[in-house]
Parts: structure tokens; C-alpha cells; sequence
């Protein structure tokens, strides 16, 4: 079966469900925090769970891919659970493994993630650009061909990254523009939304930059990090249609209550409702 591009299955998403990312990271002080070992058995329970509370009811989930390869082989068949199950409840997956590399080794992180005969198939992808962006070209072409998506790093909500992201190029332009400025070009004409988004911290002060992608744009931070629904219109500007906001810890610790765990991300879905006005 052929998919209909990321962009369009994301707006759909997005309109029924709301406007919600939900990442599952299961990291040791959250498996402690329910009560569970830092061991395999640990993380299964978690991510069953998460998979359970909110397949069914969010647009996005989100899970850390590092969180699952540290148990080797046997967390990655649970992050391959946790996709499948995730999926065949009706939310989009989005890995968020943040692969960037070069020709060959490029298109092999690409099939990982890209393609339906895959295992880890997902329905989009976190990449980083800092190879130069035509080093993402084989994941480009992979994503388009097979109905996914990519959210590209730009403007991160880490403090470190302005090191790279606002640092100015020859042609007197920012990392992040030319990124940017990239995403647009591949999204050029594309309705009702692009398949290839950014990603842009929602703690940011300002963005500093033209967001204008017609694509996605994955907002972190919100949260546990220190950024509110509130925010978003201030950091996004006219962008902020466009915005899926993602969220972690301030959602996961109401774990391992299935209820609770809903709960708190239909409050979330509530405030970005009210701070986002389309």
C-alpha cells in the first residue's frame, strides 16, 4: 500500500487529534520513577505502556531511539514493537534518531527508517544537516518516494547549538536560514502542508529567523525544559500554524497510570489549542 505523503497525513492527524508530539524516552531516572528496574524488562513495561495510554489518542509519538540501543539487540526489538503497535493504533511515528551522515552510509540510516520492508520503518525521521544539507539527499529521496518525512535540525533548544546554528556563512546568512531556506525548497507548492520540517526550540527567545517552510516544524522544549504552550506564538511568529509542539517528561512522569498518562496529554493538547489561534 502506498502512503499518502507525511505532510498531508500529518495535518490530517494534527486537525482530529490535536496538536501534540509525544516523545517515549524511557531514560533510567523515568524507569525509576515508575517503579521499574533499569534493566530490559524495565523498558518493555514503559514503553508498552506509553504505546497503551497514548497510540490511541495522540497525532505524534516520538520515541528516542539511544534510549532502546542501549540494551543492544533485544531494546531494539522493543523499539520495533513499540513502532508497529504504535502505528497500527493510528499514530504517526517519528523517530527521533538524529542520523546524519554521508553517500552510502546516508542511504543505509535512510532504509533503516524509510523504508515499509523494514523493521524499524517509521513514518518520519530527525536529521541532522550539519554534513551539509545535500548529504541528506538520500533520505530526501527515500521519504518522498515512500509517503515519509524529515524533521531537519535547526534552530535546537539546547544552549550549545547557536554555536553552530547562528553562526554566519560568507553569503552574510545563518546555518539555520540556509537549512531553512533548503526545507522550503523541497516543500515549494506542496498542499495542504510539506513533508520535510524543521526542528525549532520552543525555548528560544526569538527564532531569529524566517520560519516559513510549509512544512512542520517540531517545537522540543515545552515542558520539563521551560517553555510553555504561551510561548509559541512569540518564538513562531506567522509560523506558528505550522507548529507540533513535543513533549516529554512533563507528560511521562504521570506514569505508569494509563489514565493519567492521558490526562495529562489532553491538558496539554488543550493549552496549545488555546495559545495557538488558527
Amino acid at each position: 500500500m502506498t502512503l499518502a505523503p507525511f505532510g498531508a497525513r500529518l495535518h490530517t492527524a494534527l486537525e482530529t487529534r490535536g496538536r501534540l508530539c509525544v516523545g517515549i524516552d524511557p531514560h533510567a531516572s523515568l524507569l525509576t520513577a515508575w517503579g521499574l528496574n533499569d534493566d530490559l524488562a524495565g523498558l518493555e513495561t514503559f514503553s508498552r505502556t506509553v504505546v497503551e495510554a497514548l497510540a490511541g489518542e495522540v497525532a505524534v509519538l516520538k520515541p528516542q531511539a539511544a534510549f532502546f540501543e542501549r540494551f543492544g539487540s533485544r531494546g531494539i526489538a522493543v523499539l520495533e514493537r513499540s513502532v508497529v503497535e504504535a502505528r497500527e493504533a493510528g499514530a504517526l511515528v517519528l523517530m527521533d534518531a538524529k542520523r546524519g551522515d554521508i553517500g552510502s552510509t546516508m542511504a543505509a540510516y535512510a532504509e533503516t527508517f524509510l523504508s515499509p520492508d523494514r523493521a524499524l520503518f517509521s513514518d518520519a525521521l530527525t536529521v541532522s544537516p550539519y554534513l551539509g544539507f545535500g548529504s541528506l539527499q538520500p533520505a530526501v529521496d527515500l521519504a518522498r518516494a515512500n509517503g515519509c518525512g524529515l524533521f531537519v535540525l535547526a534552530l535546537t533548544s539546547n544552549p550549545e547549538g547557536h554555536e553552530v546554528q547562528r553562526a554566519i556563512g560568507a553569503d552574510g546568512v545563518s546555518v539555520a536560514q540556509a537549512v531553512l531556506t533548503r526545507l522550503a525548497a523541497e516543500n515549494e507548492g506542496v498542499e495542504p502542508l510539506g513533508s520535510f520540517g524543521a526542528v525549532v526550540g520552543a525555548t528560544l527567545a526569538e527564532a531569529g529567523a524566517d520560519l516559513a517552510v510549509n512544512g512542520p516544524l517540531l517545537a522540543p522544549g515545552v515542558g520539563a525544559q521551560g517553555a510553555t504552550a504561551a510561548d509559541l506564538p512569540r518564538v513562531f511568529g506567522d509560523s506558528v500554524g505550522n507548529v507540533v509542539p513535543s513533549v516529554s517528561r512533563d507528560i511521562l512522569k504521570h506514569g505508569p497510570s494509563v489514565a493519567a498518562l492521558r490526562a495529562a496529554s489532553l491538558r496539554f493538547v488543550e493549552e496549545i489549542a488555546a495559545a495557538v489561534k488558527e
